[in-house]
């Protein structure tokens, strides 16, 4: 069994999902009172908000550089980064530690050709949305990716930062967050990626008609398989 380093608190209530599904997949697979073996890297996502807030990218990867770096230095085989807007620094961090790191969009991408889809509606805070990385990510699968308007985009990233982030979960935003669902379904979507490890925790499977995609699952049960090859 390889050592998992986990690279957490962006925020700390989705890092406490990933360490639970890791145990449980890691138990279901081997039985007995098997656990993963982690190692946990976890950020105050106060000081990773100030800069994104100045949109100081370099700052923030030097941050998630230096929490790799650790990982490594404590004998982690291998790492995974608990936020989908950092998967954006995947390429420079392996490069980096020499570490190799399972990427939350090519878990996810996994997953939805497995169900056969082509054309996905992607929520998740505002950078995720807006640039390139997740997208040309999904693209290499043959997965083209739809985002909301301008106006609802402004509204999931500010819900994330404001609500769920802070275990904050309201019913009139979960009823937006339906409403942009059905807009992007009669945009094309034919499933929905939760782009944002926080979105899981506010909207579920039987919240919709359409496949969700569970990136914090999928994931998390990437880092698994990864582990017990």
């Amino acid at each position: 069994m390889k050592t998992i380093g986990m690279i957490g608190g962006a925020g700390w209530p989705s890092t406490l999902e990933y360490y639970r599904i890791i145990n449980q997949e890691t138990n279901k697979r081997l039985g007995g009172l098997n656990s993963a073996k982690i190692i946990l890297s976890s950020f105050n996502y106060e000081m990773i908000d100030a800069l994104n807030k100045k949109d100081d990218h370099a700052g923030v990867y030097e941050l998630v550089l230096d929490a790799a770096q650790r990982l490594k230095k404590a004998s982690a085989d291998f790492l995974i980064i608990c936020a989908n807007t950092m998967n954006q620094y995947v390429e420079a961090i392996e490069k980096e530690t020499g570490l190799p790191i399972v990427h939350i969009a090519d878990a996810t991408a996994e997953e939805i050709k497995k169900s056969g889809l082509n054309k996905i509606g992607l929520l998740g805070t505002r950078f995720t949305m807006e640039m390139d990385f997740y997208k040309n990510r999904f693209s290499q699968f043959g997965i083209e990716s739809i985002v909301p308007a301008k106006p609802e985009r402004e509204f999931i990233h500010s819900a994330i930062m404001d609500e769920l982030l802070k275990e904050i979960f309201k019913k009139e935003t979960k009823n937006k967050f339906l409403n942009i669902i059905y807009d992007l379904k009669s945009n094309g979507a034919e499933g929905i990626v939760l782009g944002c490890t926080e979105i899981p925790l506010l909207i579920k499977q039987n919240d919709v008609s359409l496949p969700i995609f569970n990136t914090l699952e999928n994931h998390a049960k990437a880092a698994v398989r990864f582990a017990l090859e």
